[in-house]
């Protein structure tokens, strides 16, 4: 199948409204999340760009790092699929924080299972927020799965999108994000893939025909 380019349809002006929605989305997270742990959280303006598939794994560590996606599916007028990546490391100080103790297994990539669901709640509110503000702006209804929590190397967990979103274009719509809860810092990504229909979508209701 031939590739349709789509994302060569978004200039810097569009990449820039993305951005935006990026910027209300995470603001909408670090909000939700504050009352969800009762704790200060911040989230700087992400940062919007298109990235070959094949260099993505790079921005959390290379292909055989060990990291933690969670993934949603998207229905409705947006279909397709959205993950929130992180490293390994950032996922356990983050759920120790709300948890309220110290990871106690000496296995790295477990997790108990509070650890698990707290991870799961997080990235739900995180898609969530930044699907929110999509939904919005594009006049859509976007429905997301129940969130999917894996703990695997990137180039594993990153198989998935790239097996669907790989037959449309090269690259995908990268979204990296930090976050600060008290003095604990951690950055991950959103990965935004829609389907073709989605796609054009999106850029009609940015202005593009």
């Amino acid at each position: 199948m031939e590739k349709t380019g789509a994302e060569g349809l978004f200039s810097e002006m569009h990449l820039d409204i993305l951005k935006e929605i990026g910027s209300m989305g995470t603001a909408h997270a670090a909000t939700a999340l504050s009352k969800m742990i009762n704790k200060k959280v911040t989230m700087p303006v992400p940062n919007v760009s298109w990235v070959e598939f094949k260099n993505v794994a790079e921005f959390v560590g290379g292909a055989e790092n060990v990291i933690a996606g969670i993934l949603v599916t998207l229905s409705g007028n947006i279909q397709g699929m959205m993950m929130y990546l992180m490293d390994i490391d950032a996922a356990h100080d983050l759920a120790a924080i709300v948890v309220g103790q110290e990871h106690v297994s000496e296995e790295r990539y477990a997790f108990t299972e509070m650890e698990r669901s707290v991870i799961e709640e997080m990235g739900n509110i995180l898609v969530s927020s930044y699907l929110g503000s999509l939904a919005g702006l594009t006049n859509s209804q976007i429905k997301p799965s129940i969130p999917f929590v894996t703990i695997d190397m990137a180039n594993a967990i990153l198989s998935v999108p790239a097996s669907e979103f790989g037959k449309i274009a090269d690259k995908i719509l990268f979204i990296e994000s930090q976050m600060s809860i008290e003095n604990v810092k951690s950055s991950g990504c959103f990965i935004l893939v829609p389907n073709l229909h989605s796609f054009y979508r999106i850029i009609r209701s940015l202005g593009v025909e």
